[in-house]
């Protein structure tokens, strides 16, 4: 095959706009460092809170009734997700107008510190009213970095890549999440293996917290050294409200692209571990073990899935993947519900491959649905909608349905309907992100 004929590969970067890029395997590795490193710090953060729910709650919502306790500790995780749009309105501003390496240095920077003061913080029973308050202002400041961080880091990656390459490095933005979760699922395993149950409620879970001040520093130094400072460049004057009334029906089905991750990543890996508790009666520790196994395996079909989605095309990785979880969420979960470790291991894995196959591909799908004069706004306030409106809320509907109706599966439910909308949004990909990949990597090939 010639390069005359193969068709035009579409650029998602106009040709005078200038971008870091990753053409040589040293700028590859430094892209990599810095798009992943910075985002599983901040990952790690912010995923601790959804770990210790149950000793936060006892703490800051002490209530006779332990269910009642978890749940508000759920509502103020499911609360920094609410702020998860109003960051990414801010942040992707940012990207926009000021360049991209700014929002990724900023957002890292709003992280940090929330973190290490909720280590601090005095509990209910010390300062009373004060300290569910001040926890909840916390946590809303850790949904406002985090929602600009994930897709600035996303668009980052993609913008500076190889046309038939763009998934592949798209898949190190959720890795770099997904490895800050697993750091935060193992420093809560880590906390219950080396403490009594009564240590680790009275201030282990404390520890990991106060850790995530070197953590946030750590990701700043990263960023200021592998990103490229970038002129400034001609771009929306208003992107948010350019985005809300252009682009509006692209956020919208962004939001259905993100139904399935949104709800399936945070039912496997954050509140599974409180659901095998209640229900399974399977202890901390072991939960924790086999949740951090668990998001082991889903790192590694990461970029196994962005690989493919440049050789065959986002839609049928999507899709494959999302009518997958539809079939089998209930099964899954109703295996981890057996509570013998074995079961529960084979439960959740088949859960993180089928949520890793549909997240891995999610930025390269997105970052070619908007254009690049907004897309920071675009894709940061599309994706973070759907993660406040469905990822947040999910412990907390997932332990309102349990308690509601008693049926412990009905998270199951819940997670067949959240990937059935993402299915349906997969198949309505326009072509140009459909066929895109196909034609860029014959294209790349071309010219080998």
């Amino acid at each position: 095959m010639t390069a005359a004929a193969v068709p035009a590969v579409p650029e998602i970067v106009p040709e005078h706009v200038h971008t870091q890029e990753f053409q040589t395997p040293g700028a590859v590795r430094r892209g990599i460092i810095a798009g992943v490193v910075g985002n599983m710090l901040e990952w790690y953060d912010f995923a601790l809170f959804g770990f210790f729910a149950q000793q936060i709650g006892a703490h800051f919502f002490p209530s006779g009734n332990p269910t009642v306790s978890l749940l508000a500790a759920f509502g103020t995780f499911a609360a920094g997700f609410l702020m998860r749009p109003v960051g990414g309105a801010l942040f992707g501003w940012i990207g926009d107008r000021y360049g991209r390496k700014q929002a990724l240095i900023g957002s890292v920077l709003a992280m940090a510190f929330p973190s290490f003061f909720i280590g601090l913080l005095p509990d209910a029973s010390q300062i009373g009213l004060a300290a569910p308050i001040i926890l909840i202002l916390l946590r809303m400041l850790q949904g406002v970095a985090v929602g600009g961080e994930y897709m600035a880091s996303a668009v980052f990656l993609v913008e500076g890549s190889v046309p038939g390459r763009r998934g592949w490095m798209g898949s190190w933005g959720p890795f770099g999440a997904s490895a800050g979760t697993l750091l935060g699922s193992a420093a809560g395993a880590l906390i219950n293996a080396t403490m009594s149950p009564e240590q680790v409620m009275a201030y282990g879970w404390r520890i990991p917290f106060l850790a995530g001040l070197a953590v946030g520093l750590g990701g700043l130094a990263i960023r200021r050294h592998f990103v490229e400072r970038i002129p400034q460049q001609s771009t929306s004057e208003f992107p948010l409200g350019e985005a809300f009334t252009e682009h509006w029906r692209t956020l919208l089905h962004l939001v259905g692209l993100t139904a399935g991750i949104s709800v399936g990543f945070y039912t496997t890996f954050v509140y599974s571990t409180t659901w095998l508790e209640q229900t399974a009666h399977v202890s901390a520790r072991t939960a924790l073990e086999i949740n951090t196994v668990a998001m082991g395996m889903h790192l590694l079909i990461l970029p196994v899935a962005g690989i493919a989605s440049d050789r065959v095309g986002r839609r049928p990785v999507i899709a494959v993947a999302s009518a997958l979880l539809v079939l089998l969420a209930y099964p899954l979960m109703a295996l981890m519900a057996r509570g013998q470790p074995g079961s529960i291991l084979l439960g959740q894995l088949g859960l993180s491959l089928l949520v890793g196959g549909t997240g891995a591909v999610l930025p390269a799908t997105m970052a070619e649905l908007a254009p690049w004069r907004v897309r920071c706004t675009v894709l940061s306030v599309g994706y973070n909608i759907s993660l406040a409106i469905l990822g947040g809320t999910t412990p907390v509907v997932a332990a309102w349905l349990v308690a509601r109706t008693g049926f412990h599966l009905a998270p199951a439910v819940y997670l067949t309907a959240a990937a059935a909308v993402t299915f349906v949004a997969a198949l309505l990909l326009p072509k140009v992100a459909r066929h895109r990949m196909t034609k860029e990597f014959a294209a790349l090939r071309s010219r080998r």
